[in-house]
């Protein structure tokens, strides 16, 4: 389980990550703007660098 948890971190460490799912979002009708994808993806990536930061091992 934790080598599970570990790559799902790492995933959401890389930005293509994040903008698949906002494609996935618009894709199911959620308008999000340039702007807003950027500013997602890089929080996105923040937050999990941030939860990896403070998990353990």
């Amino acid at each position: 389980m934790t080598t599970l948890k570990q790559y799902l971190l790492a995933r959401l460490q890389e930005k293509s990550t994040w903008l698949g799912l906002i494609a996935l979002l618009s894709a199911a009708g959620v308008a999000v703007s340039p702007d807003q994808t950027d500013a997602i993806a890089t929080a996105g990536t923040a937050l999990a660098g941030a939860l990896l930061a403070v998990s353990k091992g």
